[in-house]
């Protein structure tokens, strides 16, 4: 089977290509599901597949398409687009919608989850971007079920808003009045569609015309559908801006309105090496996560692109001059193909550098630690425990020693005389400085006046450092990690041993004691908390396999 999820580059990509061959349908029609109710006369719209292919269409249908049927289907269709002068879907079944996506969903779907549609439902944003590169000329019509309301968590039934791209015609209605309206009218030269969709009930979004006509009667002259739909290529081509949408335009309209216009831009974008640079990375299509990827990968070079969010600003087009000119590029600011594959050797390479800096420090820092601990913790009194954690209070040895002090502080406890017990609950209950100087005043040689000067020491230096901790803590709300991002950092720091505890996107005491041993290892500030560069180093970390 083919797998033909193309991403909307490639498809906008296919703009330059001559067109010049016969018109295209694609009809998937789902009507008996498996799992899922079925949906009343949903393929009857197979039905209009003869009415197109009578008018000289080649016809792609898909009857109670099963996900791999839709994955074939649609890999032909996105293959035979490109070379179409006119393009239709039509798509009948259950939909169901997200705040940002429509989903045709297959028969074989069970419950629809958010995180499995992907897998194997149709998401119309992918139909928009083929139909875009034929504007005036593309029409799509959905014929969803009646059902409406919630299905899973982030997703309704039916079709949501569509993001219909200029020069693209969408029309809605029950299966019924979808599937007659494209046999009985839209296959039909002559038909004018805003009438014929008025008198069908169909609604309608997009471009529609007053005298748009998909197919012309043969014999007809030129006239005001075909200048519409010069006029609604070249709107679609100006908003693109490109050189290769140029191109597409002259392929099409060699002796248009707009040629000499078009020649004209084509022109000033050769003479612009800065907007050639642009169009460069541009055709490049990057997706969210390789711009991410990007902005990592100078962030590991320290080049500062002023966040990772998958957004080019000023900030990356700056950090990325820089690196050009440091690597005998031209400083456009734009990435090409091959730079990219550069940088990337070059971050993996100091990513590799950096893990192999780190495990030096660490296992420097950790024989320091064992040979402190031997001559302190590790005799199990007291006074080397507390010693001990003092010097290393996330040691490798740190919950050893805590687990040991509390055993010692237990034994205490049963042989604490009833008022000194009860003192230092209270202190302990209130915990803070005020509550265990009241106590060690009351109890001088209390039976807890260890724990209570080991614990004074902690909320002192706290204290000392309260400013820092609260830049710190500023720095890491500003990072807006989502619940993934936090278990995906969970999960590494686990990996590399450092005990951050349970891997569920919560930052408690042990996950804060994991970053602090991270940010040890790595040389950094060992706040407890994440800031950018924390974060540039464990997702590189992670990018990377390590």
């Amino acid at each position: 089977m083919r797998h033909l999820f193309l991403s909307s580059a490639a498809a906008v990509a296919l703009l330059a290509t001559p067109i010049h061959a016969a018109d295209l349908a694609l009809i998937v029609a789902n009507e008996n599901y498996d799992v899922l109710p079925d949906v009343s006369r949903g393929d009857d719209a197979a039905q209009a597949s003869e009415a197109f292919r009578a008018r000289g269409f080649q016809v792609l249908t898909r009857s109670d398409a099963t996900a791999a049927d839709i994955l074939d289907g649609l890999a032909d269709f996105a293959a035979a687009a490109p070379l179409a002068e006119r393009v239709v879907v039509i798509l009948t079944g259950r939909f169901v919608q997200s705040d940002r996506e429509t989903w045709l969903l297959p028969i074989d779907s069970r419950a629809p989850t958010l995180a499995a549609l992907p897998r194997g439902a149709l998401p119309l944003s992918l139909v928009m971007t083929v139909l875009a590169n034929h504007p005036g000329r593309a029409v799509l019509l959905l014929g969803p079920d009646d059902d409406s309301g919630a299905v899973a968590p982030y997703l309704t039934a039916g079709v949501g808003p569509l993001d219909v791209p200029q020069g693209v015609t969408v029309l809605t209605g029950s299966p019924r009045a979808v599937a007659g309206f494209a046999g009985d009218t839209l296959a039909q030269p002559g038909a004018v569609l805003a009438t014929a969709a008025a008198r069908a009930g169909l609604g309608h979004s997009g471009f529609l015309s007053p005298d748009l006509v998909l197919i012309p009667r043969t014999g007809d002259a030129p006239g005001l559908a075909e200048q519409t739909a010069e006029a609604a290529f070249w709107q679609a081509i100006t908003q693109q801006d490109t050189e290769s949408a140029y191109l597409a335009y002259l392929d099409r309209y060699p002796d248009g309105p707009n040629a000499a216009e078009a020649r004209s831009r084509i022109a000033a974008i050769r003479s612009d090496p800065a907007r050639l640079a642009a169009e460069t990375e541009a055709a490049l299509a990057l997706s969210r996560d390789a711009r991410r990827e990007i902005q990592r990968d100078l962030s590991l070079l320290g080049y500062n692109t002023r966040g990772i969010d998958g957004i080019f600003g000023a900030g990356t087009r700056g950090a990325i001059g820089n690196w050009q000119g440091e690597n005998a590029f031209q400083a456009t600011g734009y990435l090409t193909r091959d730079q990219i594959q550069r940088l990337d050797a070059q971050a993996e390479r100091r990513a590799a550098e950096l893990e192999a800096e780190a495990e030096a420090r660490r296992a420097q820092q950790e024989q320091q630690d064992r040979a402190y601990w031997a001559e302190t913790g590790a005799a199990g009194d007291e006074p080397g425990l507390r010693a001990y954690l003092n010097r290393y209070p996330d040691g490798v040895f740190a919950e050893v020693a805590q687990d040991r002090l509390a055993v010692i502080e237990s034994e205490k406890r049963q042989q604490a005389a009833a008022q000194d017990r009860a003192a230092w609950d209270h202190a302990v209950q209130i915990d803070t400085a005020r509550a265990y100087q009241d106590y060690l005043i009351a109890f001088p040689q209390g039976a807890f006046a260890s724990e209570a000067n080991a614990r004074l020491t902690i909320l002192n230096a706290q204290a000392e450092n309260a400013d820092e901790e609260q830049v710190a803590i500023a720095a890491e709300q500003a990072l807006h990690l989502d619940l993934f991002t936090r278990r995906l950092i969970e999960q590494r720091l686990a990996k590399m041993g450092f005990k951050p505890g349970s891997v569920d996107g919560t930052f408690d005491d042990h996950t804060r004691r994991a970053i602090r041993r991270y940010q040890s290892s790595r040389d950094m500030t060992p706040t407890g908390y994440l800031n950018e560069d924390t974060v540039v180093q464990i997702m590189a970390d992670t990018l990377f396999g390590r």
